[in-house]
């Protein structure tokens, strides 16, 4: 195992531990201790995850991580001292693949490395059946490159996004409750996963669909969960 990660937090003490143990794990890390270092270190090709703080000097978590989606589709986990729900809601709003509320295990954080690690380079089963693109209305999705285009052009998706529309897109009419999505591309059980695949599904509209408040492929089935709406 040699994924490089890099963990970004103005806490030299937080970013030595967090090191540490994922250097344990086998890991490589680069360190930062604010928002405008984590932009410098992020260009790194060999790159694969960020784990970044969002109260930090110079430039805070959220408008790094924004700058940092403009460059790159890494995976990357939010750290923050705030539990609220808005908190969370508008970290994921702005592009982060999951968010870890302070204080935290090691153990726990280690673990959704893994599993963001893991649905970045290979979704597992939501990629075992089929080959080929698949089609639906102004939509298609190449499984080889996990690439999805709308009306030809290619939709810029985050790992994250991307694994919910493949997950949708190979079972195209069926409907997926938010627990079933959670478990499936985050590859694990999550406590009231309802507001994290939420968030995530509204910003997949926002990029696919030609009137996002009126979503003609990305549907909401009230009480039960999420389908990918079938088109000729």
């Amino acid at each position: 195992m040699d994924e490089k990660i890099l963990v970004v937090d103005d806490d030299k003490e937080i970013v030595g531990a967090i090191a540490a143990s994922l250097e344990r794990e086998g890991y490589q890390v680069l360190r930062a201790y604010d928002g405008m270092e984590a932009l410098d270190k992020a260009l790194d090709p060999d790159l694969r995850l960020i784990i970044m703080d969002v109260m930090m000097p110079r430039l805070d978590g959220l408008s790094a991580l924004m700058r940092i989606r403009e460059r790159r589709n890494l995976p990357v986990i939010v750290l923050s001292a705030k539990s609220e729900e808005s908190d969370k809601v508008l970290g994921l709003g702005m592009g982060a693949d999951d968010y870890v509320t302070k204080p935290f295990s090691a153990q726990e954080l280690t673990a959704r490395v893994r599993s963001q690690l893991r649905r970045y380079t290979s979704l597992g089963d939501v990629n075992a059946a089929g080959r080929g693109d698949i089609v639906n209305g102004r939509l298609r999705f190449d499984p080889a490159s996990r690439e999805l285009t709308a009306d030809g052009e290619i939709v810029r998706l985050t790992a994250t996004e991307t694994g919910i529309v493949e997950l949708l897109m190979r079972h195209i009419g069926r409907v997926f409750p938010a627990e079933e999505i959670y478990r499936r591309v985050w590859g694990g059980e999550a406590y009231a996963p309802e507001k994290t695949v939420m968030v995530h599904i509204r910003r997949i509209r926002e990029k696919i669909e030609l009137d996002p408040k009126e979503p003609d492929y990305l549907k909401v089935v009230w009480g039960i969960g999420y389908k990918m709406e079938p088109h000729k």
